[in-house]
């Protein structure tokens, strides 16, 4: 994840996703925008995602729970 971005983006590199979002890393808003930008790139609802892991690190473990 980098906060921060110029604009919201998932990407490929090297078989890992990268999201970079506009939000800045304070009170959990690019957390917050993290999960926004994979639901939408997933064509999921916001609420099927949840942070596993890493709330305050670069890397993160994000669950999809699949209907």
């Amino acid at each position: 994840m980098t906060p921060g971005a110029r604009r919201d983006e998932v990407r490929i590199v090297e078989g890992a996703v990268q999201v970079r979002v506009t939000a800045p890393p304070a009170d959990g808003a690019a957390n917050d925008a993290v999960l926004a930008v994979l639901a939408a790139a997933l064509d999921l609802p916001r609420r099927d995602l949840t942070l596993l892991r890493g709330a305050a690190a670069r890397i993160k473990l994000i669950g999809i729970a699949l209907d």
